[in-house]
């Protein structure tokens, strides 16, 4: 597998798992203002919770892979060691961005229920 491939897949796996957190939202918003809060309305915040371990997770091992490829490349041709950082400094800070974006987005969530 190529390594943008698994650094979309993780992308694209907490992105879902958000989406996921926040549909769960939805299915109490027929619930009567009287009626009593049911256990089952707290179900978003185990989402939540999944969702950020994910992202934190699919962040961690996507920043990995990239720092194990610049070190490996690094230590075939030294010479090329500031092209190489360099050029991987810029995927690393996107990837870093959007993991802070969408645990920004889950705890809004959590935050708005």
């Amino acid at each position: 597998m190529k390594k943008t491939g698994f650094i979309h897949g993780a992308l694209i796996v907490a992105f879902l798992v958000v989406a996921l957190a926040s549909i769960g939202n939805t299915a109490y918003a027929a619930e009567t203002a009287a009626a009593p809060a049911a256990p089952a309305a707290v179900w978003h915040y185990l989402g939540a919770a999944l969702g950020l371990g994910m992202i934190v997770i699919g962040a961690a091992l996507g920043i990995g892979k990239f720092a194990a490829a610049a070190a490996e490349s690094i230590a075939r041709q030294p010479a090329a060691a500031a092209q190489i950082s360099g050029a991987v400094n810029l995927p690393l800070f996107l990837l870093e961005g959007v993991a802070i974006i969408a645990e920004v987005v889950v705890l809004l969530i959590v935050l708005l229920k």
